[in-house]
């Protein structure tokens, strides 16, 4: 493989979100090195570092040792401009949805200008809904319907082999790449300055905020602003804040 392949590989972080068993954690590490993937971040994991997370990892110890701890997610996607999210249950609310394949060409697309993340849930819960919001889109893997939950190592050994085969085989989206966008960092602070702003104006009806939220985040996120565009929308707002302040005095 290439040093350009390898370096749009190695800019797709593996976020793990409170793994639980950390013999888990070992076997996602030797998946990962299998497929050339390099970078592994770890978000509240219950149990780390591990004796069952190393012997696990059968050789991919430089992983481990190497894998990044994190307290939130927000610090494991700092960043990163693109966001994909697994998960295999059906939701409520309806966010974009991509095939592994397609999730492999966004990803690898993406990942030629910056980094990019594709985060997997608890082995028991997957990811909440709080952690979807911060998904640009949602990948599933098709499975038996009675039966569709894999193991954590298994979807992630899934999803890195589509990165892995997708990258050998120059199978990378063809459309035109945003030259800059705003990263998952200043997507959320725009969204609390969202959320502040419409609380103080009045708007936000505590009884749909949540569900008017989300539905802010699916427009934004698919709109995909650059850093410009999203300071202009925060001097609206703040811009919007000081007139409500003025007519209080």
């Amino acid at each position: 493989m290439n040093r350009y392949l390898l370096t749009m590989l190695n800019n797709v972080r593996i976020v793990l979100i409170g793994t639980t068993h950390p013999g888990n954690i070992g076997a996602v590490a030797r998946a990962m090195k299998n497929m050339c993937l390099r970078s592994l971040y770890l978000v509240q994991p219950k149990i780390y570092p591990s004796a069952e997370a190393t012997a696990r990892a059968s050789g991919a110890d430089d992983l481990l040792a190497r894998a990044r701890v994190c307290g939130t997610l927000d610090e494991a996607l700092r960043g990163c401009r693109l966001v994909i999210g697994a998960s295999a249950r059906l939701r409520s609310v309806q966010w974009p949805c991509l095939s592994p394949g397609e999730s492999a060409r966004r990803l690898l697309h993406e990942s030629a200008a910056g980094e990019v993340a594709l985060i997997f849930g608890r082995e028991s819960s997957g990811l909440s809904n709080a952690e979807l919001d911060r998904c640009h889109y949602l990948v599933q893997i098709p499975s038996n319907p009675e039966y569709p939950s894999l193991n954590l190592s298994q979807a992630v050994q899934v999803l890195s082999y589509e990165l892995h085969s997708n990258a050998l085989q120059g199978g990378v989206d063809d459309a035109p790449l945003p030259a800059e966008v705003a990263n998952a960092d200043a997507l959320e602070d725009f969204f609390r300055h969202l959320q502040q702003a419409m609380d103080e104006l009045g708007f936000s009806d505590p009884r749909q905020s949540k569900k008017l939220q989300r539905r802010l985040r699916r427009l934004f996120l698919r709109a995909r602003p650059d850093p410009v565009e999203l300071n202009i929308l925060r001097g609206i707002l703040s811009a919007a804040q000081g007139r409500k302040s003025m007519r209080r005095c």
